[in-house]
């Protein structure tokens, strides 16, 4: 596996108004950009790409929805460089109106993992009173909490904490994590 994808901590930096697109910048616990994401405007089917650098021209990940617009979609993670399936993130529609939830599913479509943000009042609060409370999202595999995001409150910059040191046996693999944060700020972050 790439080494990028060994770290405990990064940080999902969303750049806020591209006309392109938005790109996302992944950084390290050193403030080092490691790596560099960018999803094109004006897409009905997303179609996300996780680089080494801003320079392109080596793709780690690909993030595709499944279908187009799909309030329950579900996005397909593959290993660009060896075409491996690595699992998939579906949202859970109807639930995440008022709490965001995530399924996570291994390579052959079974259900190991959730994604669920915080609290049903705090989501609450964010959707309908104010965007002044940033999101947090606990990841479990198997009933088991591996990692946690944390939004930081920037009204200009969407920032998302990614923190895997609850993983100690290495269970959730770091490409679908990481994926699964950026789906987070492209997605979810609209709301907070």
């Amino acid at each position: 596996m790439n080494p990028k994808f060994t770290r405990t901590n990064y940080l999902v930096r969303k750049q806020v108004l591209s006309l392109i697109g938005a790109k996302f910048h992944i950084f390290d616990e050193n403030e080092q950009v490691v790596m560099f994401s960018q999803m094109k405007a004006f897409k009905l089917k997303e179609d996300i790409r996780l680089y080494s650098d801003e320079s392109m021209k080596e793709e780690l990940i690909t993030i595709q929805a499944r279908s187009v617009i799909d309030f329950s979609a579900t996005y397909d993670v593959v290993d660009a460089a060896t075409g491996e399936n690595l699992g998939s993130l579906r949202r859970k529609g109807m639930k995440s109106i008022i709490k965001d939830e995530w399924v996570i599913l291994n390579p052959s479509e079974e259900e190991v993992g959730l994604i669920q943000e915080d609290s049903v009042l705090k989501a609450l609060l964010r959707r309908f009173l104010t965007n002044l409370i940033p999101q947090k999202f606990t990841v479990s595999l198997r009933g088991t909490t591996v990692s946690e995001f944390k939004q930081n409150f920037n009204p200009f910059v969407s920032k998302l904490n990614v923190d895997f040191s609850l993983d100690t046996n290495n269970e959730l693999d770091r490409r679908l994590g990481l994926a699964a944060a950026i789906l987070m700020v492209a997605i979810e972050g609209k709301q907070g």
